[in-house]
This record gives C-alpha cells, sequence and structure tokens, in this order.
C-alpha cells in the first residue's frame, strides 16, 4: 500500500496553520501550468472567511425554495400524509449531512474547489468526469429552477395583468409570455452569478430570513381559508403505515437523498472560504436538516389545506399562490418565490458547474464562462418536461441524479478518510507527472468504481417519462436504494483496486 497513502508532504510546497488549515507556504510560487487558473487556485487562509451563520444562511437560503416545497407536497401528491412526508425528508436530510460534512472537510482545509479534490481519487485528468457528470446533473437542476421562476412570473403577473397575458398565444404548448417570463428570469440569474461570489454570499445572507418569513405567510393563509389548523393536519394517508406505504417510502427516501446528493460532492465549492472547520460542521449541521425539516413542514400542511379548501391537491405552491385575487398578497408571492428560486439556484446549480467547466480547460475557461455554459445547456435540457409531474420528478429524475452521484460520493470519501487520512499534497494536485497524475491523468480505479456502482444503482430504474422501461430489467429490485447502492459499491471496490495497486508497487 505504498502509494494509496502519501508520503510526508515536503515543507517548501505548503504550510500546516496551528488550526489545521493548509495552504501554499509563503515565498513559493502558486501553481500554474495547464491544469490550474484563478478560479482552482487553493483560496489563501486569509481569505477563508465564511462563519457558521454564511454557512447556515447558505443553507436556508438553498433548503427554502420552491422545488424543496414540491419535494413535501409532492409526496402528499402521490398519497402520504403530512406525517409520513416530514419524517421522509427529515431522515433522507439527516443521512446526507453525513456524506456532505465528510466531503466538506476538505473545502476549509486546504481551500480547494470540488474538481481539484476529485484529482486526488480520479486523476488530474481523470477529474473531468465526475465534474463533467455533476455539472450536467446542475444544469439539469438550472433549468427546472430558472422554469419554476418564469412560471412565478406568468402565473403571477397574469393575475395581476389579466387574459391578455395568461391566454397569450402558444409556442411549443406554452403561451409566448411563458416562455418570456423564462428568459426574464434566466437573465436576472446571469447578471448575478457575473458579479462573483462575494455578491453570491451577501445576496444569501438575506434571502434566507426574507424567504422563511414568506412560508409562513403562505401557511397563515392557508389555515385562514381552512378555517384553522386542524383541517392542514386532518388530511389522512391514502397509504396507511402498511405495505403499501413502504414500498414507496424507500424510493422516496433516495429521491430526498438524490435531491442534495449533489451538494453533497461539490461542498467544497463553498467550504473553501470557511474560517474554520468548526464553521462548516455547526453551519451545515444547523443548516441542513433542521431548515429542510421546517419547510417540508410548512408545505405539506399548506399542501393538505388545498385539498380541504380546493378539493385537490395544489403541489406546486405557484399555482396555489396565484388563486388568490389579493393584488398585495400577489406582489409579496412573486417577490418571495422569486427570491427563494435565485437563491437556490444560484447557489446550489450555477457555481458549482462553473468550477466543474473550469477544470475541463482551466486556461480557457472562467469561473464566468462556465456558469455562462451552465446557463445555455440548462434551457437545452427542456427543464419543463422534467418538471411536467410529482411522479417522473421525485422518483424518475431525482431517483436517477442520486444514484449516480452517490457512486462518487463514496469514491471520494474512500479516497480521503480511508486511504489518505486527510493528507493531501496542494502542489500535486495541479502538476503533471505527481502522485495524482496516475496513469496519464487517470487512476482507471475510480473509474471503473464509478462505472460499476452506477450501473448496479440506477440500471434497473425506470427511466419514465423520459424513456419506457428499465435498461438492466434483472437489476430492477436494486432500484429504490440507488443512493446507497451507488455509495456502497464504489466505495468498496474502488478500496479494493487501490488496496491490490498497493501491492503490487510493492512487490516491484
Amino acid at each position: 500500500m505504498t502509494d494509496t497513502a502519501p508520503t510526508a508532504i515536503p515543507p517548501t510546497s505548503q504550510v500546516t496553520l496551528a488550526d489545521g488549515r493548509v495552504e501554499i507556504a509563503p515565498g513559493s510560487p502558486q501553481p500554474s501550468g495547464p491544469y490550474a487558473n484563478e478560479d482552482l487556485l487553493p483560496v489563501p487562509v486569509e481569505k477563508r472567511t465564511w462563519t457558521t451563520y454564511n454557512f447556515s444562511a447558505l443553507w436556508v437560503g438553498m433548503a427554502h425554495n420552491t422545488a424543496s416545497w414540491t419535494l413535501a407536497s409532492g409526496l402528499i401528491a402521490v398519497g402520504m400524509d403530512w406525517k409520513q412526508a416530514v419524517l421522509t425528508i427529515a431522515l433522507a436530510n439527516v443521512i446526507v449531512l453525513v456524506p456532505m460534512l465528510l466531503t466538506g472537510h476538505a473545502g476549509p482545509k486546504y481551500g480547494i474547489p470540488f474538481p481539484v479534490f476529485a484529482r486526488a481519487s480520479f486523476g488530474i485528468r481523470g477529474a473531468n468526469l465526475p465534474a463533467v457528470v455533476r455539472a450536467l446533473v446542475a444544469c439539469g437542476w438550472f433549468g427546472i429552477q430558472t422554469w419554476i421562476g418564469g412560471e412565478a412570473i406568468y402565473f403571477l403577473a397574469g393575475k395581476l395583468i389579466g387574459n391578455g397575458w395568461s391566454d397569450a398565444g402558444k409556442i411549443g404548448g406554452y403561451a409566448w409570455t411563458m416562455w418570456l417570463s423564462f428568459a426574464i428570469f434566466w437573465a436576472i440569474q446571469v447578471a448575478i452569478i457575473y458579479r462573483g461570489m462575494e455578491t453570491i454570499r451577501r445576496f444569501e445572507n438575506w434571502a434566507a430570513p426574507f424567504v422563511l418569513v414568506g412560508a409562513f405567510v403562505m401557511l397563515i393563509w392557508m389555515s385562514n381559508k381552512a378555517g384553522g389548523f386542524g383541517p392542514l393536519l386532518d388530511q389522512p394517508s391514502k397509504l396507511g403505515w402498511g405495505g403499501d406505504f413502504w414500498k414507496l417510502f424507500w424510493p422516496s427516501l433516495m429521491g430526498m437523498i438524490g435531491f442534495w446528493s449533489t451538494l453533497s460532492l461539490n461542498i467544497p465549492d463553498f467550504t473553501r472560504y470557511g474560517r474554520s472547520q468548526k464553521a462548516q460542521t455547526w453551519g451545515q449541521a444547523l443548516g441542513l436538516p433542521t431548515t429542510m425539516t421546517l419547510f417540508a413542514l410548512l408545505s405539506v400542511m399548506v399542501t393538505s389545506g388545498s385539498q380541504a379548501v380546493y378539493g385537490e391537491t395544489i403541489w406546486d405552491p405557484v399555482q396555489l399562490a396565484a388563486k388568490t385575487d389579493n393584488v398585495v398578497g400577489l406582489l409579496f408571492a412573486l417577490v418571495t418565490v422569486l427570491v427563494a428560486t435565485l437563491s437556490v439556484n444560484i447557489a446550489a446549480n450555477l457555481v458549482s458547474p462553473a468550477f466543474d467547466f473550469s477544470n475541463v480547460a482551466p486556461r480557457r475557461i472562467s469561473f464566468r464562462a462556465g456558469a455562462l455554459a451552465t446557463c445555455v445547456l440548462g434551457v437545452l435540457i427542456f427543464p419543463w418536461k422534467l418538471y411536467s409531474d410529482p411522479q417522473g420528478y421525485i422518483f424518475t429524475w431525482l431517483g436517477l441524479v442520486g444514484g449516480l452521484l452517490g457512486t462518487v460520493a463514496g469514491i471520494l470519501i474512500a479516497d480521503y478518510w480511508i486511504l489518505r487520512r486527510g493528507r493531501l499534497d496542494l502542489t500535486d494536485l495541479y502538476r503533471t507527472g505527481g502522485r495524482y497524475w496516475y496513469d496519464g491523468g487517470w487512476n482507471w480505479r475510480a473509474v471503473v468504481a464509478f462505472a460499476v456502482g452506477g450501473v448496479l444503482a440506477i440500471g434497473g430504474a425506470s427511466f419514465k417519462p423520459l424513456i419506457d422501461g428499465r435498461p438492466i430489467p434483472a437489476l430492477e429490485p436494486l432500484a429504490d436504494y440507488g443512493w446507497a447502492v451507488g455509495l456502497g459499491t464504489s466505495m468498496v471496490l474502488y478500496l479494493a483496486l487501490m488496496l491490490l495497486r498497493g501491492r503490487e508497487k510493492a512487490t516491484v
């Protein structure tokens, strides 16, 4: 096992501070060459300034959004009651917090983003595989969230302007004013991301409490419509607590995990700005499971109320808010939905792929260029199809995403924590021929672990409504546990292959 755990790092290349954070040693040259640019280099210690509040606010801003709302309300729509939906979401977020903290550790310690962190296990060039997979997933999410934001503008503006807006001529099945709303929201996001990470941090700080207030306002409005909180909590489960519920629970749980499985990979993109490990650990622990559970509770109560008030389950908060005739309420709902969607979309779905695409060609693609590429691909992925119904949204899109990205998380955790014991060589992460170069820049062992884990995780899954059928029907029994199967398989296989590599080197 001579090369699975690195030897002592030369003191001239990097220095470890008393609090455990590492940076390039003063006076030493910054990494350069074809695999480095300003956006990918380690953040200097003096610029790692994010506090516990910053990380908590980041998660509040990301968790309190329309897509998170539809997770819980979507579970109500497919038959769960409020207790079952909240239990599913709370458990999922406690589970996904674990890999989030494990991968996030490298951020404040070394100041590196996710694609550079992945170079340690996949190789300098091989890291482009998980980076591009993660980036393409983010493009899908960016498109979905942008469609939601555009939908908010369309529905609520239609209530204010009238039928001339709502009943405009259709293009591709949607009113041209819907496409215009989509384009407006798309442009707003491009303008914000172009100003950089500090602007994003400040935006998240004030957006978080604003969105939470908006959610409570919607709860109060719905309770008044329903005649109190009782009807919001009295809607019975269509499944009970027997076999029908548990049959739905496991794929739902994996779907809920899949919702944040993207961030469990690229959380170093944010934690690299952390003031300390304590700041990122407490910030995420306080920010993710608590806020997601609270928001889920608000969502299911309001959605249950829609059953009592309107006789149908309205799982989309934009369409629900559009039912009010109060102009002030409409404007407030519009602003709340827009801020909530901007908050999560910019932080979760633009920052990370911007770094990921930059990693593909550091000399040609900057952070801003990567963000613009994400914005374009987010439209080309046809997000209106992914978001068209809760069944496909939760079980197909989220399930497939979670299963695939769980395989990457397993490899990263195994490499960083078990093989390397948290030790990395900053200079070698950017250098041709270093310890992370492997074979031509690729660690084929990580690629094999990723491929095998991915096939087992999603090979037996249903791809409806995208396509009919299952790619490998024999793997159908594993489909409901995709994230766990992918993570566990890739972790064990990667460790086995890397241990064999060490023994082979020891006998040479």
